[in-house]
């Protein structure tokens, strides 16, 4: 592979990207399948996407590898996870291992008939709700998810309040996670909680806690951005926002990211780049093939590491 100016960036700095001993989180992605067709969208997903749903089979291998790699999290990502066959078999895997489970969710998806009961079920089994609100203004929200969609999203959340989420509760938490509309960095979250908080408190919605995600130059995103004639500007903005102290936190040293057909990857950013572990699948992995192991990088890492740096976790330096 060729060296990116990412990897310059790393070298100038004398740092170096392995992973760590521990695997934190194992973050299944059940397909792009969903029910929303988002513009900031890195993988893609949307209404027309149920081919690309992971196999049973592939589910089967996810649960047994529970055991052997005892992540400290199960997150389960998508698409619209939740419309998954196998979500409510993941969960319920993991909630019998004492994993705790990440259900990252569209909210709206908790309006559609046959997931209605969902709040309620999330809420029994202790899954934590990291749910996608691009921002607390409905102007400002419905540009990236549609019109109408912001209205839908606030329901959705007043349904997670009534099973208990958003009340302090740490079996009920629910993250809200929002990302920027256009070619900004994400907000300063600790800046701008109280601003959420006091905003949606006049809707009926509140939150534990607030964290934000860098839009990625891939898939969706970087198709508007090519059409907008802005992405070099954007990398450009990315990479002149380059923060080393953001690099010891990035997701990619603890998270293993599995594709629908059971392939790994270092992150889900690198999973929609069709950038996998050589040799690895879910069936197989073991702790020792990922320990030290380097980690592979390109330039759109950049996006992680600019500013106070991005990862589905949040910031990865406070």
């Amino acid at each position: 592979m060729v060296p990116s100016a990412f990897c310059d960036r790393l070298t100038a700095v004398g740092q170096t990207l392995e992973r760590r001993e521990n695997l934190r989180v194992l973050q299944i992605n059940l397909g792009r399948l969903c029910n929303m067709r988002c513009s900031h969208c890195h993988v893609g997903a949307g209404p027309d996407q149920g081919a690309t749903q992971m196999p049973h089979a592939v589910v089967q291998q996810c649960i047994d590898a529970l055991d052997r790699l005892r992540p400290q999290c199960l997150d389960l990502t998508g698409g619209a996870p939740e419309m998954h066959l196998s979500f409510r078999e993941l969960v319920g895997a993991a909630w019998a291992r004492d994993i705790p489970v990440i259900d990252r969710c569209n909210l709206t998806i908790l309006l559609v008939p046959g997931y209605r009961d969902l709040p309620q079920w999330l809420g029994d089994h202790h899954v934590e709700v990291v749910a996608s609100l691009p921002h607390w203004s409905q102007h400002r929200s419905d540009k990236q998810r549609g019109d109408g969609t912001w209205e839908k999203s606030l329901e959705g959340l007043r349904r997670l309040r009534a099973a208990g989420y958003g009340r302090g509760d740490p079996q009920r938490q629910l993250t809200l996670m929002t990302n920027p509309d256009g070619d900004r960095l994400q907000p300063l979250c600790d800046k701008v909680t109280d601003e959420w908080r006091q905003a949606l408190a006049q809707y009926g919605v509140t939150f534990d806690r607030l964290i934000g995600l860098t839009n990625m130059p891939i898939a969706r995103f970087r198709d508007w951005l090519i059409e907008q004639e802005r992405l070099e500007r954007y990398e450009k903005t990315l990479q002149d926002s380059f923060n080393p102290c953001a690099v010891q936190g990035l997701m990619c040293r603890d998270t293993l990211s599995v594709a629908p057909n059971g392939q790994l990857y270092d992150c889900d950013f690198n999973q929609m780049l069709d950038m996998p572990l050589p040799g690895l699948t879910i069936a197989h992995v073991m702790p020792h093939h990922l320990a030290g192991r380097t980690i592979l990088t390109g330039n759109h890492c950049f996006g992680c590491t600019a500013g106070q740096g991005s990862s589905c976790a949040g910031a990865t330096n406070h």
